[in-house]
């Protein structure tokens, strides 16, 4: 911070924010660059917020002779006129410009509510404070990015963000296990990266069970003394005086002026060489995620890439973590080179171990198969030899065609995958992030530019951000709006019979509205038990067959020990390979429900019986406008209230139905511990076998119960989820009702100017087409 800055804040009364400041790194140059996003990081208090933008706009317009004081009541509790607010525009303003103005408006409107020293109009100030924190909750979307080793991952993320060896591609080998995100700096123009790690307590238990697989990572923490680490002297300071953070189970924050610095500083976390002279330890079995921040970058405002491993993680923390990552990912990409793409099985069965968890059990609407490496050809793809770019770029051009083809019908042959998803979620894209990086840096290339795909994986992702941005600013001018027509319908005088009737008549329409969707709901419960009972059955009679195949593989003796070993260990499943028993077992039961449960909780569209009865209710506001003008403005809230909570349904059913999937595969994995954890017991010669008998008792004897828990356990998720859909929408619009029309206070703020602006803005978001 310079002296400049300082000078500033000392000027504008805000002194406490120096050190912050200071922190931040924030001279005159970022001081005048800083936008609304980077502020509202930046400073979380409200009324500073407000006061700082206001002074920032004054600095950044130059000398004004305006009149910059607040306004006051006077005496007599009259409020002076509100000053004018400029609307000069030569055209539509872009919604982050709309979003920007509404939030100052609200704050003006917080500031001078607060002012008001009457007990009265308390409920409002309480109500404004909760709106204005719900609509400041920017939930982004994520998009998941899986691949193997190899597949050429860190190339594709560092060309969408156009940043050459961000993300190291060379520098060792991949740790498979640590999960990053990528996403938009809004708090400052500095590089920055936030790494979060496993609990210690974790790490003492990994160590304390360890075995010839955690050899490297041993290796890895502590070096050349691993042999010598044991659960008494593991957790010493000594081996951790770069990350003590991580002994504090704390985060650990780097924020660097460059890209290449924080690249440098980030690979002993994410990335494993042992030969790789100048890093002494490499903590990437300590870390859980990294979240990497990088300035300037539009297309990461509101989303955020996941570079994810394919399997889920031994360690229940990351195993924790990757699932709710995995389940939130609206889009997920599947990276695998172009010469494998058609038969690269690996792709494939990452994809299908995943899907339970990003289709039914997540939000995921659409899967892009990325081929990378396009411009690398073999043999097989020259029909003769020649050093002609030209024909070189034919042939890149037929093989992407070509394989764009054989990954289609692939994807149609994937039974499994395709219980969770329909032909039409699948696009296929052929890149080549090489060649577009060498082309950002002039240095000649092969492909053209929109022949690596890079600017269409880019254009998704603009779209992407722009309709969350969008959905964002109509959700808040839209919550702004309401509010403002409530405490401006609040000082309307004789209305009271109007708001007596209207009342009334607003408790029968909510009333028989949610009969609507009581119906519905319970439809589709009895619907469910009906599925999940033939499940039962299904599974009880299969069950024993289910575990014997897999205790019996072609894979035999030694290492099929080490995998039921590792299986054991884990509750039921293995990381790797991916091998998952719970869900084997399990199987019958979510076969049952699945296509019905698409249908019902679809990720994509609101084309299912609960979401079109959430979709069309009414309160019917619209006529009751017409019928009683005297209370417009009340009514009017009413419907801003009645679209605001549909929205919060629609996100509360796609939060919810993830757990209701789960908890089916999620029972049978708490039926089988016990087993698990007597079968761990044995060792040596013969346990293999010990093993297998013991797995198969420990189902004999509990799966007459276990199936018809998991059942019994889904079918109450469901009802808790069909009871809080009505319970959040009587409660909320119940409370509304209240607010609006048993309200009737003289003495609230004119907040008429404000009110016939923010409706300026809601009739202009309105009116604009749905792309």
């Amino acid at each position: 911070m310079d002296d400049f800055v300082r000078n500033k804040l000392t000027e504008w009364g805000l002194s406490d924010l120096r050190e912050k400041f200071k922190d931040e790194g924030i001279d005159k140059e970022s001081l005048l660059r800083l936008e609304d996003h980077h502020i509202d990081s930046l400073i979380p208090k409200k009324i500073q917020r407000a006061k700082f933008t206001k002074h920032l706009k004054l600095l950044k317009a130059g000398p004004s002779t305006s009149n910059s004081s607040k306004r006051r009541s006077d005496p007599q509790g009259k409020q002076p006129p509100t000053k004018k607010r400029k609307n000069n525009r030569n055209g539509p303003l872009s919604d982050a410009n709309i979003h920007s103005s509404v939030k100052e408006i609200m704050s003006d409107v917080y500031d001078k509510l607060k002012q008001e020293n009457q007990t009265s109009i308390q409920p409002f100030i309480d109500f404004l404070k909760t709106k204005i924190d719900e609509l400041g909750v920017n939930k982004r979307e994520l998009v998941g990015v899986f691949g193997r080793t190899g597949a050429g991952k860190s190339y594709l993320l560092n060309a969408i963000i156009e940043m050459y060896n961000f993300l190291p591609t060379r520098v060792g080998k991949a740790c498979t296990s640590v999960m990053i995100k990528v996403e938009a700096n809004t708090r400052n123009p500095k590089y920055e990266a936030e790494i979060e790690f496993i609990p210690k307590e974790e790490w003492s238990d990994e160590v304390e069970q360890q075995d010839t697989d955690d050899e490297e990572r041993l290796l890895a923490v502590y070096g050349k003394e691993w042999r010598n680490i044991s659960p008494k002297n593991c957790m010493d300071k000594k081996y951790f005086k770069e990350i003590l953070e991580f002994l504090d189970n704390a985060s650990k924050s780097l924020s660097c002026q460059s890209a290449e610095e924080l690249s440098a500083k980030l690979i002993q976390y994410i990335r494993s060489d042992s030969s790789e002279g100048t890093v002494k330890r490499w903590y990437w079995p300590l870390v859980k995620c990294v979240t990497v921040r990088v300035p300037n970058n539009p297309l990461l405002q509101h989303v955020t890439l996941v570079d994810l491993p394919g399997y889920g993680d031994r360690n229940k923390s990351r195993n924790k973590m990757w699932k709710e990552l995995v389940g939130s990912c609206s889009t997920v990409w599947i990276v695998t080179e172009i010469n494998r793409a058609g038969s690269d099985s690996g792709a494939w069965k990452i994809l299908e171990s995943a899907c339970s968890e990003i289709g039914n059990g997540g939000q995921c609407q659409q899967i892009h198969f990325i081929c990378t490496k396009t411009d690398q050809l073999d043999d097989s793809d020259e029909s003769n030899e020649s050093d002609e770019s030209d024909e070189c770029d034919d042939l890149v051009v037929k093989k992407c065609k070509k394989t764009k083809r054989q990954v289609l019908k692939e994807f149609k042959e994937q039974n499994n995958i395709k219980k969770h998803f329909s032909n039409d979620c699948l696009k296929v894209f052929t890149v080549s992030a090489k060649q577009f990086l060498k082309r950002k840096r002039s240095k000649p290339t092969t492909l053209q530019e929109e022949d690596t795909e890079i600017p269409a994986l880019q254009g998704f992702l603009k779209q992407l951000n722009d309709h969350h941005s969008e959905k964002l600013n109509d959700m808040y001018v839209c919550g702004a709006y309401g509010f403002l027509s409530l405490m401006q319908g609040a000082r309307s005088r004789d209305t009271a019979d109007a708001k007596t009737k209207v009342r009334s008549q607003l408790v029968e329409n909510l009333k028989s509205e949610l009969q609507k969707i009581k119906k519905t709901t319970e439809e589709t419960y009895e619907d469910f038990e009906k599925r999940l009972t033939k499940g039962v059955k299904n599974s009880e009679s299969s069950c024993d067959a289910t575990l014997k195949s897999f205790l019996n593989p072609d894979e035999g003796g030694r290492g099929f020990h080490r995998t039921l070993s590792c299986i054991v260990r884990n509750d039921g499943s293995h990381s790797k390979k991916p091998i998952n028993l719970n869900e084997m077992l399990s199987s019958k039961l979510t076969d049952s429900i699945d296509v019905e449960f698409r249908k019902t909780f679809p990720n994509k569209g609101k084309h299912s019986p609960i979401s079109e009865v959430i979709s069309t209710f009414s309160l019917d506001t619209e006529k009751l406008i017409e019928k009683y003008k005297d209370v417009e403005l009340q009514l009017i809230f009413l419907k801003t209230e009645e679209k605001q909570i549909k929205t919060k349904l629609h996100q509360i059913i796609r939060d919810e139905k993830r757990k209701v999937y789960s908890s089916l595969t999620e029972m049978i994995e708490e039926a089988m511990k016990d087993g698990y954890k007597e079968a761990r017991k044995f060792r040596g010669e013969g346990s293999l076998q010990k093993m297998r008998k013991k797995l198969e008792d420990h189902l004999h004897l509990s799966k007459n119960i276990m199936f018809k828990e998991a059942k019994d356990a889904m079918l109450q998720k469901l009802q808790n989820l069909m009871d809080k859909i009505q319970t959040e929408l009587e409660d909320h619009l119940n409370k509304s009702i209240e607010l609006s029309l048993k309200t009737d206070d003289h003495s609230i703020p004119d907040f008429s100017e404000e009110l016939e602006l923010v409706n300026k803005y809601y009739k202009d978001l309105k009116d604009r087409p749905n792309e």
